[in-house]
Formats: C-alpha cells, sequence, structure tokens
C-alpha cells in the first residue's frame, strides 16, 4: 500500500466517505479546452506531441489549479497513450479526437498490443506525474482509459455514434472480445500503476462510451474487465473512481466493479445515484457541462442543486456530469468552485 502526503485531504477523504471540511470540487478535462493559458502552452500539432513533453504536460495539469482552486489535479495525458505508445498506430486529431490508421478487424490484430512497458513506452508520463505532485498542494489523479471505451476507438477506427463495428466484434465473436479486452485492461493497469508509484494520490478509469451498452451487454461483456483493472488497483491503497456517459442503468454494476467512487454523469439526479449504487461508495458529479455555457447565474443555481441532491453525504466530490466543454467561459467555473466550497455542507456520518 502507498502512502500519500494527501491522504488527509478533503478530495481523499470525501473519495473515501470520511468526515471533512468541505465538498472537494475538480473538473474532468479541467487540465485544457476552456483556458487561454492552456492554448498558449499547448502549442500546434497533435495532442500527443504536447503528452510526450513532460515539461508542457505538468504545466497544463497546473493550471487549472492555479485558476480556479479545485482540490485536485488531473494528469494531463490522453486515454490512447498506451495503445499509440505500443505502435498501435493511433492519432488525435484536432477537432475530431482519436484516429487509428489501420483499425482492429481479426485476430491477427492482435500482436498489434504487445504488453505496455510504462518505464519504456511512456517515461514521460511518469515524468509529469512526478513534475506536477512535486509542485502541487492537492492531490494529483492519474487515469486510463476503460477497456471498453479504448477498444471502442480501435476497432472503429475513430469516434463513433452507435458504436456498430464495436458490437459486432463483442457479440460475433466473443472469444476475441475477450482477448482485446484483456489486452486492454493489462495496459490501463500498467499505466496506472506506474502513475501511482510516481505519485498519483487516485486515479480515474474513463469509460465514455459504455452507455452505448445494454445492462446485460456490460454485465457480460465489459464489467469483468473494468473489474479486473480497479482490482488491480486495490493494493496500492489509492481512491479508485469509475466513470462513465449515459450510465445511469447499469450504476449499480458499476458500483460492484470495485471502485470507492462511482462518477455519476448529468443525467441521474445524486439522491437516484446513491440508491441505485448502493451502501459503501462514494459519488463523484454531477453538473451538466451545457449549464456552464448560459452564464453564471444558470450555472451556480444548477450547482446549487446538485449540492441539494447530494444532501450533504460526505462520500460527493462535485464535479461536471462530464468534461468541460471548450467554450466554456472560465470565471464561470470559478464561480461554480467558490459557491461549492463556500455553501456546500458535509454532515457527519
Amino acid at each position: 500500500m502507498i502512502c500519500s502526503r494527501f491522504d488527509d485531504s478533503d478530495f481523499v477523504r470525501a473519495c473515501r466517505g470520511r468526515p471533512h471540511e468541505r465538498v472537494p470540487v475538480w473538473f474532468m478535462r479541467q487540465a485544457g479546452r476552456s483556458l487561454p493559458e492552456y492554448r498558449a502552452v499547448r502549442g500546434d500539432g497533435s495532442i500527443l506531441d504536447a503528452i510526450a513533453d513532460a515539461d508542457r504536460a505538468a504545466e497544463i495539469t497546473l493550471q487549472p489549479v492555479r485558476r480556479y482552486g479545485v482540490d485536485a489535479a488531473i494528469l494531463f495525458s490522453d486515454i490512447v497513450v498506451p495503445a499509440h505508445a505500443v505502435g498501435f498506430g493511433v492519432d488525435v486529431v484536432p477537432g475530431t479526437g482519436p484516429v487509428v490508421e489501420r483499425r482492429f478487424a481479426t485476430r491477427s490484430d492482435l500482436h498489434r498490443l504487445r504488453p505496455l512497458d510504462p518505464d519504456a513506452d511512456t517515461p514521460y508520463v511518469i515524468d509529469t506525474v512526478r513534475r506536477a505532485v512535486a509542485e502541487l498542494e492537492v492531490p494529483l489523479i492519474g487515469f486510463a482509459g476503460a477497456p471498453f471505451t479504448v477498444a471502442s476507438y480501435l476497432v472503429e477506427g475513430g469516434p463513433s455514434r452507435h458504436h456498430t463495428r464495436t458490437k459486432a466484434l463483442m457479440v460475433g465473436d466473443e472469444a476475441l472480445w475477450h482477448e482485446l479486452m484483456g489486452r486492454l485492461a493489462e495496459m490501463a493497469i500498467a499505466s496506472l500503476v506506474s502513475q501511482v508509484e510516481a505519485g498519483a494520490a487516485a486515479v480515474q478509469l474513463f469509460d465514455s462510451w459504455a452507455g452505448a451498452l445494454s445492462p446485460d451487454q456490460y454485465r457480460r461483456s465489459v464489467a469483468p474487465h473494468s473489474a479486473r483493472v480497479l482490482e488491480a488497483l486495490g493494493s496500492t491503497g489509492v481512491p479508485r473512481i469509475h466513470f462513465g456517459v449515459g450510465t445511469g442503468e447499469f450504476l449499480d454494476q458499476m458500483g460492484d466493479c470495485g471502485a470507492e467512487v462511482v462518477g455519476v454523469d448529468f443525467r441521474v439526479p445524486l439522491d437516484e445515484a446513491r440508491r441505485r449504487v448502493g451502501p459503501g461508495r462514494a459519488l463523484q458529479g454531477n453538473l451538466d457541462p451545457a449549464v456552464v455555457l448560459a452564464g453564471e447565474s444558470a450555472a451556480v443555481d444548477a450547482a446549487r442543486a446538485v449540492l441539494a441532491s447530494n444532501g450533504g453525504h460526505p462520500g460527493h466530490v462535485f464535479n461536471l456530469g462530464h468534461g468541460v466543454l471548450p467554450e466554456s467561459d472560465p470565471d464561470v467555473l470559478a464561480r461554480v468552485v467558490q459557491v461549492v466550497h463556500d455553501e456546500g455542507q458535509v454532515r457527519c456520518e
């Protein structure tokens, strides 16, 4: 078990459902997107170039903490970094997202997903974590893409609305599907463990596209592999966050995968989400990111509604219900942080 100087922070204590002084808040995709200082540092070209530059990546990781006063930083990286690093042929195209040069289609493509060696393949990620942690006064969250979401990019060849190729493989060749998912799970484990060993005080597993599945599909074809990743991180002792979009119909299953915290998107109120997830799990969320675009008054009212829905439960990390939108006004987000800190109530249980 790895001890962190941030174990007594509001963020870590909230992840564990323990008493703390104020509701912690951070934002998914806070490391960039809407910040002008991010655009000034990031430079042109693929985001993968900035991620591979530890100086730039550490600075981008720190920027939202300085700007907003959030209670945790999230590593500036991308969920396809491990697949890119082992040479699968993935790039992140501005305005499009991850694009695969030659998509995963047959068993012969498995050899293109060799095991990830973080020291050799992603030393820049490890270096970024170390540099950021050395400067931070709040915890750093490491992260990885969940096997299903990464698989969807590799199989589809890029972003997809309906994930038809992915589902066809999942139900048409179950043996190959589970081999693919198993390899991606092991890559995620290797990446996350390396981040924790470098100083990350928590980790988040992003399953952004799991909402494309039915509850039965999730149970049979996805949950075991996400659970494998989360289980492997258990021995580190850091809080584990499990997040998906459109996953309201199987929040209970996500809660059973082993994470201390279940991320809730903006479609399910926190009180109902807590009922579905059950006791013993903290929740993270869940302000609709689009509300931020409506201005300060609307965003503050919505943030207060999220706090009210939580009802002062100590197991709550305030966040958006998905990532910061590029059009967001940083001043509105800063005001949301202030309101959460000033008005969020935490009851002792």
